[in-house]
């Protein structure tokens, strides 16, 4: 492997990782501008509740957050009312809207990443591309495993939260890596 090569392979994994990272932060924000001020009104009677009651309130954003993984098919868990919590996904339980708008919105970014990552990286092969493009992840991961922390809300002694498990390997690991693999596969056959 001759210098060059190393270098391209840095600067495509760090551009991969800069464009997985620019595709989570605009995902969120993608689904707060859209989407906040309807969460926030939603929340407002639970909120006056959680008030009388000497609750903390739950922050728009964080609800914002549970639906931009609920995006990704990663669930939030729900405490419920006979104790326990029960696995709930938002964005499918609503009645189509703009709400199912976000279950398109992180493969595209991802896929753009992913596009992104392999110009960077100069791939002009597809499996180069691929291999690039999947580079997103580096990027996303980190703030997926971040945002499901978060994202966490405490009532009482239980927490609303995305769903760890699916919140890691299903939003932060597997979409970045499929989309922005698609992605970086289809700049080297773009640029034919």
């Amino acid at each position: 492997m001759s210098v060059t090569d190393r270098t391209s392979g840095t600067s495509g994994i760090v551009g991969g990782a800069a464009a997985g990272a620019a595709a989570y932060v605009l995902g969120y924000l993608f689904a707060y501008v859209t989407q906040g001020s309807a969460i926030e009104d939603q929340l407002a009677g639970f909120n006056v509740f959680a008030d009388l009651f000497g609750g903390d309130p739950i922050p728009t954003w964080k609800a914002v957050g549970w639906v931009f993984y609920n995006g990704h098919f990663a669930d939030t868990r729900v405490p419920s009312l006979v104790g326990g919590s029960q696995m709930t996904n938002i964005i499918s339980q609503a009645d189509g809207g703009s709400l199912t708008l976000l279950f398109v919105v992180p493969p595209v970014l991802l896929v753009v990443a992913g596009l992104v990552a392999s110009r960077i990286a100069g791939a002009t092969e597809p499996v180069d591309g691929a291999q690039a493009g999947a580079s997103v992840l580096v990027g996303y991961l980190p703030l997926a495993v971040i945002g499901a922390f978060l994202f966490r809300h405490a009532v009482r002694e239980a927490t609303i939260a995305p769903d760890l498990v699916t919140a890691v390997l299903l939003a932060g690991a597997v979409y970045p890596a499929a989309f922005g693999a698609i992605g970086g596969a289809g700049a080297t056959l773009l640029s034919d």
